[in-house]
Order: structure tokens, then C-alpha cells, then sequence
């Protein structure tokens, strides 16, 4: 899984999630298989890289395989028509949320069911390692799972490594009588092998060279090189607090009594002094005792630079937190770290927040290619975000940093699990700020940067290479939900599919790193020395908190009553004054700011490198009149807050 935050180094995490697709976007146990009348086939348990020309032969029976049989519950389907009833507005079930004990009593799987589900999984010679609400684990040989499961384990040519793989779908037992929402960990691409280890110190210093605008265009750069036929403003040094309240219409509201989580792996071991520091630093409201706190696991796992790179997390976090506090000063922040960046960790760091019910608001500031999605993770995804909505609870995630994908990946295509049609997915925008923390204009997120020629005269093939930009798009795999419909352009919604898909982002808000926010954080100097230090930074990984921090506002506006999943809210909304309907050309002329960056990212030793970034690039994406795939339906104005007050 990789974190979406963009910086100035455009750094990021890889790993894999899926999306689900079909009839499991109810969370609806998989259908009947016709040729085997004793089993019932979990659909996508095979996964579409595993071919016959990839074929590698038969994986050793005594091989080890740690899997996850994910539980059903004991009405999948009610689970996903409650869900959908509690979050639409012109539903008479509106807002008539769960608790999560009522959840479970209604949704969750039976001790019954738990107890058929262990007895068959031991039956077949797997050992049952673990159970919790939503799982029960198991560890064994290659042999059990098999009998298990009714599929033979191949190994499989992916890329330049070899994974294992069923050769066919997984089946269970149809006495079962459809307890089992799906099996994980039968692939294992990438490995799914752990080891605990303790977590490193702060990352290498990341710092701005500067000069800086203020706000935007207060500082113009004279001696360098016109852009678009005018001279161009410095990057500002980063947004703060107040600027962002100002532009999306915070108001008098502060969040007061709403608690919103952050989901990441790992945890930053600096991250309550961090807080504090910046927020003293820049006016925001100092800290309550106990208004920061921390859910974090007992040992963490794939730590290495190689696999997770636990510490380059942890500017992650530290952006999530300070953002939520810089908007909505008074909200409760609950983060809650996942012990690593894999899809099993991150999912028990969600099921932790729906379970115990520990936010309104989740924000996610991380997520993968929707080519490495499986239907399998999906499946168990998209139950938790139902949980989470039949008890009032909304997740915001992140669209990705990197446009359509094509230049990062060679395909055109979406990022998950922001592709889920139970999740608000948050595309960016360049924001404009000016003078008096006044709202000038927004461009969708979308980067060209080209650096000063040699003689300083000129910008060398201007406007240059496209860097990054906001994710967006069609889904392949999501049917398009209801709430899309009349609202999302047919042409977007049909891009992949005549019935209609999803389609990316549903709201926007500032994540252009030169356009972006600051943030402090403990860093690791050359000298070896650990000190607080501050740098601008940007991605859709600022969007997502910076729209969960504007929820907690709306919510505190409805006088503490949760919104929920807030798509159906959100759309219900479009067209109105409440969104500033953004575009790539909100001027009428071209948009770019110049950049002056430390070359080797710390101090002027070694060098200055000095470029121009234009706005409003996004890939083959762009941002027109309406609704589009980098900014959805716009970004909060002044009166979106207020338009959740009950009347």
C-alpha cells in the first residue's frame, strides 16, 4: 500500500489493496457453483494474474500458507441495503444509525457460524490461530488448504517474481450456508511473511529553500523569467490554519465535540510534540489533555526500507494530525497505526475504528493502483465500511498523486480503495490564497515543471514534464452507485463500461505541494541530530484530512449528529453555491509559480535548483464546468458548513 503524500521529493509506499467488484459490493456471500453442488464458489479468490501462461506448476504440499477466512455475518445483504438506506438523505431510514454492539448483533456473524467456520477449517487440517468479528485465521501446510478450499496452489510468473496463486476459485462448503464472506492469503504476492522490530528514528531532513510568497502572488519573482507572457509569483512557503479556514468557509465552527480518526501505518515516536510545537508556532488552539491520542499495535511488522519504510510514514501522520487540527481546532483526533503497510493491517486498524466505534470521521491518507486489486480484500474492504456506515461512521480517502496513472504505470486507471463506492474519495486542487486570507481561485492539481536554463534567461522546454497530479478517473471493476447517477457526466461513467462505473474523486480540496501546507516535524540532520523542523508539503494525502477536518465542522453545525457515509449528502449538494465549481483556467490566462529548492534538500551547499511549476496539468485529466474526475463536484465554499445545520 502506498501513502499518497506528496512532498517536495514526491515520496511513497508500496504495497497491495484491492476493490471489490459484482455481487460482492453488497458484501452478498458468493453464488452457487452449478458443477460442484456441495461447495459454494468465493468469486476472485483467483487472482487475474494467475494464467495458464503463467503457470509455474504445483506449489510443494508442505509449503506454509497463513490465510484469513473472512465471516458473512448473518444477513450480507441487509447489511449493505441498511447501509445504503441510513446515508441518503430522501431515506426514511436517514440517520437512524447503529451502535456498534446493535451492528454486530443485527450484521455480525453468529457464535453458530464462528464455531462451523472453526470446525471445518480444523476438520481439514488447518489450525485456527485466531478469531475476531470479522475473521478467523488460520496457518497450515499447502495440502490443508487445498482440501480446505476445494483449489489447487500453483506457483505463477508476476513481473520478475513468483507467487502463489489458486489455480481455480476457492470453494467452501455449502453447509456452510453462506457464513463465509471470502478467504485472503491463499495468493501471496507480495509475501505476507512478518517479523517484529522496532521502529526506526525520524527520516533524513526535508526543508525549503525559499524565497517564499506569504500568500499568494505576494511575492513576485522580478528577476526571473516570465511564464505565460507575465511575471509569476514564488510558491508560497505553506498555507497555514487560518488560510484554510478562510477559504472553505469554516466560519465561527471549531469541531467541538466530534472525533475524527487517521488511519497510516506504523507511528511517529515524535508526533504529540510535533503537534503541539507547530500548533503554538501558528496560532492554532493549543491541545487538549487527551484531545491527541493513539491506537497502535503491540509490534510492528515490515519496517525495512525495502518494504514498508516505516519512517517515511511518519511525515504521513504528522501532516494528517496537524491538518485536522489546523481547521478544526477543538475536534477529538484519534490516529490509529497500522502495524504495517500491508492490506491485513490496515484493515484490522479500520475494523478497530468501526468496532469500537472510536470516530465519526476516518481519514486515509493512503492506497494502490486499482490493477492491483482483488476481489477477495475488496470483499472484506467494503464490509467494513458498510459497519462503518450503519453506525454513522464516514471514510475519506485519498484519490493519489499521480493523475490518470499512465506515466506512472503505462495504463489509465483509478486508485483503491478510494474506488469504493462506500467511501468519499477527496481529489486536489492548486488553491490560491490571497491577501487577508481571502479565496482568489482553484486549478485541479496537475504539475508541470520545467528548470531555469543555464544563462537564467529562460525556462528550458517550457512548460515542461508533467510530475503529478490529482487521481481521478473511471473504475474498471465498481458498478456506478446511485448517487453518481444524473450527476456524473455519461461520458466519464461509461468511459470503461456502457452500464456505467465509478467514478473518481467525489469532492476536492488543496493538494498541490506548491500550493501546499505547512507542517513541523522532528527530522533526522546530517549531524545526526533529531530537531523540530517545518517544510511545505501537499498531495491528495492533505486533501483527504483537510475535507475530514471540514466534516467535523458540518457536523458540529448539525449540533454533533454524525453525517455517516456523506456521499449521498455530498451529491445531493451539486450544483449549488455551496461548492466552488473549480476549473483548470479560473483566470482566463495560464498558471505557474516559481520554485527554489536546497539541491540536496537540507542547506544552499550544494546548490539551488530554481523551476517553474504550472497548475492545472492533471495527465489526460481535467477540471471543466461542473462535475469533473480531479476535483468531483468542487470544493467546500462559504455555506457548505451551514448547509448541514438541522433545520
Amino acid at each position: 500500500m502506498r501513502s499518497n503524500r506528496a512532498t517536495l521529493r514526491a515520496a511513497s509506499m508500496a504495497a497491495t489493496l484491492p476493490m471489490i467488484v459484482g455481487a460482492l459490493a453488497l458484501g452478498i456471500p458468493a453464488a452457487h457453483a452449478a458443477d460442484a453442488p456441495a461447495r459454494d464458489t468465493l468469486t476472485g479468490t483467483k487472482p487475474a494474474w494467475a494464467t495458464a501462461k503463467a503457470d509455474k506448476g504445483s506449489t510443494p504440499d508442505s509449503a506454509q500458507v497463513s490465510a484469513r477466512v473472512y465471516l458473512a455475518g448473518r444477513d450480507a445483504a441487509g447489511l449493505g441495503r441498511y447501509a445504503q438506506a441510513v446515508s441518503d438523505p430522501s431515506s426514511a431510514a436517514y440517520g437512524k444509525y447503529l451502535s456498534a454492539a446493535q451492528a454486530k448483533a443485527r450484521y455480525g456473524a453468529t457464535a453458530a457460524q464462528v464455531a462451523a467456520v472453526k470446525s471445518w477449517l480444523a476438520a481439514a487440517g488447518l489450525k485456527v490461530t485466531g478469531t475476531t468479528e470479522h475473521y478467523v485465521s488460520v496457518s497450515g501446510d499447502v495440502a490443508a488448504a487445498e482440501k480446505a478450499f476445494g483449489t489447487q496452489l500453483h506457483n505463477y510468473a508476476k513481473g520478475s517474481k513468483t507467487y502463489r496463486a489458486p489455480a481455480k476459485a476457492a470453494t467452501v462448503p455449502d453447509s456452510l450456508d453462506g457464513a463465509v464472506l471470502t478467504v485472503t492469503g491463499l495468493d501471496n504476492a507480495p509475501h505476507k511473511a512478518t517479523h517484529s522490530d522496532q521502529l526506526p528514528g525520524p527520516g533524513a531532513v526535508f526543508k525549503n529553500a525559499g524565497p517564499f510568497s506569504s500568500y499568494y502572488g505576494s511575492n513576485i519573482a522580478t528577476t526571473l523569467p516570465k511564464a505565460y507572457g507575465k511575471p509569476i509569483p514564488y510558491a508560497v512557503q505553506g498555507y497555514t490554519g487560518k488560510q484554510l479556514r478562510a477559504a472553505y468557509g469554516a466560519g465561527s465552527y471549531t469541531g467541538k465535540g466530534v472525533r475524527v480518526a487517521i488511519t497510516d501505518a506504523f507511528a511517529s515516536p515524535t508526533i504529540a510534540y510535533d503537534a503541539a510545537t507547530y500548533a503554538k508556532k501558528h496560532g492554532d488552539a493549543a491541545w487538549k489533555t487527551g484531545q491527541l491520542s493513539q491506537v497502535l499495535p503491540k509490534n510492528y511488522t515490515h519496517t525495512g526500507a525495502d518494504e514498508c519504510d516505516a519512517s517515511g510514514w511518519y511525515g504521513e501522520e504528522t501532516l494528517d494530525v496537524e491538518a485536522v487540527h489546523a481547521v478544526a481546532p477543538a475536534a477529538n483526533v484519534t490516529y490509529v497505526g497500522a502495524a504495517s503497510c500491508m492490506d491485513d493491517d490496515l484493515l484490522d486498524s479500520l475494523s478497530k475504528i468501526v468496532d469500537n466505534h472510536l470516530a465519526d470521521i476516518v481519514s486515509n491518507s493512503w492506497g494502490d493502483i486499482e490493477a492491483n486489486q482483488t476481489p477477495d480484500l475488496a470483499a472484506a474492504y467494503d464490509q467494513v465500511f458498510q459497519f462503518g456506515a450503519v453506525e454513522g461512521i464516514g471514510f475519506y480517502f485519498s484519490s493519489g498523486d499521480n493523475g490518470d496513472e499512465v506515466a506512472n504505470t503505462g495504463t489509465k486507471q483509478v486508485d483503491t480503495p478510494a474506488n469504493s463506492a462506500w467511501v468519499t474519495a477527496v481529489g486536489g486542487t492548486s488553491l490560491a490564497v490571497g491577501k487577508g486570507d481571502k479565496y482568489l481561485w482553484e486549478t485541479g492539481w496537475g504539475t508541470e515543471k520545467a528548470s531555469l536554463s543555464a544563462d537564467g534567461k529562460s525556462w528550458t522546454g517550457f512548460p515542461g514534464a508533467y510530475t503529478s497530479g490529482a487521481g481521478g478517473g473511471t473504475s474498471k471493476t465498481v458498478a456506478e452507485p446511485y448517487y453518481q447517477k444524473g450527476v456524473v457526466p455519461n461520458a466519464l461513467a461509461t468511459a470503461n463500461n456502457a452500464a456505467g462505473n465509478r467514478v473518481v474523486p467525489d469532492i476536492a480540496a488543496i493538494a498541490d505541494p506548491n500550493t501546499g501546507f505547512r507542517v513541523g516535524q522532528t527530522q533526522t540532520f546530517p549531524d545526526g541530530s533529531e530537531q523540530y523542523s517545518e517544510y511545505r508539503i501537499g498531495g491528495t494525502s492533505l486533501a483527504a484530512p483537510v475535507i475530514a477536518a471540514v466534516q467535523a465542522l458540518a457536523q458540529e453545525a448539525r449540533g454533533g449528529k454524525a453525517i455517516g457515509f456523506a456521499n449521498p449528502s455530498i451529491y445531493s449538494k451539486y450544483g449549488t453555491k455551496v461548492y466552488h465549481d473549480v476549473t483548470d483556467n479560473p483566470t482566463g490566462s495560464g498558471l505557474a509559480v516559481a520554485r527554489v529548492d536546497f539541491a540536496n534538500s537540507v542547506d544552499a551547499t550544494g546548490g539551488l535548483l530554481t523551476s517553474v511549476r504550472s497548475l492545472g496539468k492533471d495527465s489526460s485529466l481535467s477540471a471543466v464546468k461542473g462535475y469533473d474526475d480531479v476535483t468531483g463536484v468542487g470544493t467546500p465554499a462559504n455555506g457548505y458548513v451551514d448547509s448541514y445545520r438541522r433545520r
